[in-house]
């Protein structure tokens, strides 16, 4: 299987319902490196995976509109917890998306799965992984 990555970030802020969030239940700040990861089980006549420059301008598309937002203000995300978990889930849609729309390149229509990881720090992330 073949890989390729593009990686980006996002600075949010939101806060959590349910006690089992503690004091993140409060608002609060969050800053994500993403990355995002495309496997494919053959590359494209021109020997790739996916266009690197079409994908990261996706991916940058999908944080611009997250960055410096107050997720708890977005309509589309009312009264959802945003966790790491649930973003990583929310970026891995919107690339496989474009993916399926061939707007990562001619490489988009033979991938296979795509991996999103959201890291919160060096030491904890979350990620999603799904088929195409």
């Amino acid at each position: 299987m073949y890989s390729v990555g593009v990686r980006d970030h996002v600075m949010i802020a939101h806060s959590f319902q349910g006690e089992v969030f503690g004091p993140a239940q409060k608002l609060h700040g969050a800053t994500f490196v993403i990355d995002c990861e495309f496997r494919s089980e053959k590359l494209s006549a021109d020997n790739i995976v996916v266009d690197i420059g079409r994908a990261s301008t996706e991916l940058k598309a999908v944080c611009r509109e997250l960055s410096y937002q107050n997720l708890d203000d977005v309509k589309q995300f009312e009264g959802v917890n945003t966790t790491t978990e649930f973003l990583a889930r929310h970026v891995f849609d919107r690339m496989s998306t474009a993916a399926r729309a061939g707007a990562l390149g001619p490489g988009s229509k033979g991938i296979a799965s795509i991996k999103v990881t959201l890291w919160e720090s060096h030491i904890a992330w979350a990620a999603y992984e799904g088929t195409v």
